[in-house]
């Protein structure tokens, strides 16, 4: 009888850790340590959330006028000032990354609910701004920000979105490194991109590593084929979840979609 009573309590158990642990499951929140590493015409850029919470960041300014915008939407650990200050940026556009609730200095604490919400909250104040070619928006997702960038693209008018490394929902990310767990009954940040994408009729550039562990590009695959718009597929050879942005290819194929838009 103590071996059941063990079992049961082992399977009822796992579960309920896996439900109340899931938010540091999947958001890492990262501060801001510095900004000395930011370019010099990057200047503070913060939104104020309907519910209030604000949203730190920074817009590093294009040189055309009006410029084009990317809007930056970055991993689940990622404090997004390191990506917005690489050199690669195409000069004539404007870069926009604002770190999620409880990243960097921003308020709050992250969630589904919320951060797709802030997402549409951060491009109508960057489709608001003078200076920016309204146009010419792209939204821009890396990882877990990927649902976020499609959620734009579903909602707003944009020019044209890229994707790296993205998913189809993070419930299949989850019974994929978790099988044994009944992931779909358990999550309650569900970041199901699949939808967004089958409403997407914008231009999609999607970037995955041929050796990526974290996202299996099947997954990637399934948002891919589900994307209603025209759409380029671009695999980075030599790379992982994690150093895919770090290569030449990665930034030759963003420069190359962006200037087609």
């Amino acid at each position: 009888m103590e071996w059941l009573i063990l079992v049961a309590a082992i399977a009822l158990g796992i579960p309920a850790v896996a439900w109340l642990a899931q938010d540091h499951l999947i958001f890492f929140p990262q501060p801001a340590t510095s900004t000395a590493h930011l370019p010099a015409h990057a200047a503070p850029f913060t939104v104020t959330a309907d519910d209030g919470t604000r949203l730190h960041g920074w817009i590093a300014s294009g040189s055309a006028l009006p410029a084009p915008a990317v809007i930056y939407f970055g991993g689940n650990a990622e404090e997004v000032s390191f990506t917005l200050a690489d050199p690669r940026w195409p000069r004539e556009w404007s870069i926009v990354a604002l770190n999620y609730r409880g990243y960097g200095a921003s308020e709050g604490a992250p969630g589904e609910r919320a951060l797709t919400a802030d997402a549409l909250s951060i491009y109508d104040a960057v489709a608001a701004r003078d200076g920016i070619d309204r146009n010419r928006i792209v939204p821009f997702g890396r990882s877990l920000g990927t649902a976020l960038a499609a959620h734009v693209a579903a909602e707003r008018p944009i020019a044209g979105v890229v994707l790296v490394s993205p998913f189809d929902s993070l419930a299949a990310i989850g019974n994929h490194h978790y099988p044994w767990l009944p992931v779909s009954l358990l999550l309650r940040h569900r970041f199901d991109a699949r939808a967004d994408a089958a409403r997407s009729r914008a231009p999609l550039h999607a970037i995955v590593a041929d050796s990526d562990t974290i996202i299996p590009v099947e997954r990637s695959r399934a948002l891919y084929d589900a994307w209603a718009g025209p759409k380029s597929w671009q695999v980075v050879p030599g790379s992982d979840h994690n150093t895919l942005g770090a290569t030449a290819d990665f930034w030759t194929g963003i420069t190359r979609f962006l200037a087609q838009l």
